[in-house]
C-alpha cells in the first residue's frame, strides 16, 4: 500500500517541507551563481525516468554555459565553475529536483533519472523492477558510492530497491544520504 500510494504522499510532504526550509538556501544559491556567471541558474536536462519516459530534471547550474552533456563521472573539475564546485560538494545543485518532485516527475527516494546516453543503464533497469520505480533525488546506489560504480551494478542496486518499496527502506536510505552530506571531503 505504501509503494502505490503512501510513497507519494510522503514525496509530497517531505518536498513541501524542503523547500519552504531550504529557500534562503536556494535564493543564496541562485544569487551566488548569477553573481558568478550570470544567467542562466537554472539547468534543465533530458532524462529518462518511470517506464522509459524522458522529463526534464532541475539542477543549479555548476559548469559554465556550453558545456557537454556527459555522467558527472566522466566530467573533469576544469569544467565547474568556483560557486560550481561548492554547491556540488555540498550537493545544493540537486535541490532544484524538489520541484521535480512537486510535480510528481521523481521522488524523494528511486534510482537516480539517467541521461538518455546510458544506454546499458537503462536497460539493465528495464529487465528489473526498477523501469518502473519513479526516480529519484537520493536511492540505494547512491548511499553505495554511486560514481564509483559499474551501470550494472547501479542497476543492480536501483532493481533491489523497486522491489522492496517499504517506508522504512526509504526512511533508512534518507537517514544514509543526510550522513553522507555531513560526512567530511576526503584529503589526498
Amino acid at each position: 500500500m505504501y509503494a502505490s500510494f503512501g510513497k507519494r504522499l510522503v514525496d509530497l510532504l517531505l518536498s513541501g517541507i524542503a523547500t519552504i526550509a531550504l529557500s534562503p538556501v536556494l535564493l543564496l544559491t541562485a544569487s551566488a551563481i548569477r553573481f558568478e556567471d550570470g544567467a542562466p541558474i537554472v539547468y534543465r536536462q533530458r532524462r529518462v525516468g518511470q517506464s522509459g519516459r524522458t522529463f526534464t530534471v532541475l539542477k543549479f547550474r555548476s559548469m559554465p554555459t556550453g558545456t557537454k552533456v556527459a555522467p558527472s563521472a566522466g566530467m573533469g573539475a576544469a569544467t565547474v565553475t568556483k560557486v560550481g564546485r561548492i554547491i556540488r560538494r555540498l550537493n545544493v545543485d540537486e535541490l532544484p529536483q524538489l520541484f521535480n518532485i512537486l510535480r510528481g516527475e521523481m521522488s524523494v527516494v528511486g534510482p537516480r533519472p539517467a541521461l538518455p546516453s546510458q544506454t546499458t543503464l537503462i536497460s539493465d533497469r528495464a529487465r528489473g523492477a526498477a523501469h518502473d520505480a519513479r526516480p529519484g533525488l537520493t536511492g540505494l546506489a547512491q548511499i553505495r558510492a554511486y560514481d564509483g560504480m559499474t551501470e550494472a551494478a547501479k542497476a543492480a542496486y536501483d532493481n533491489q530497491y523497486a522491489e522492496r518499496v517499504t517506508l522504512l527502506n526509504d526512511l533508512k536510505i534518507i537517514a544514509s544520504t543526510v550522513g553522507y552530506l555531513f560526512k567530511p571531503p576526503p584529503t589526498y
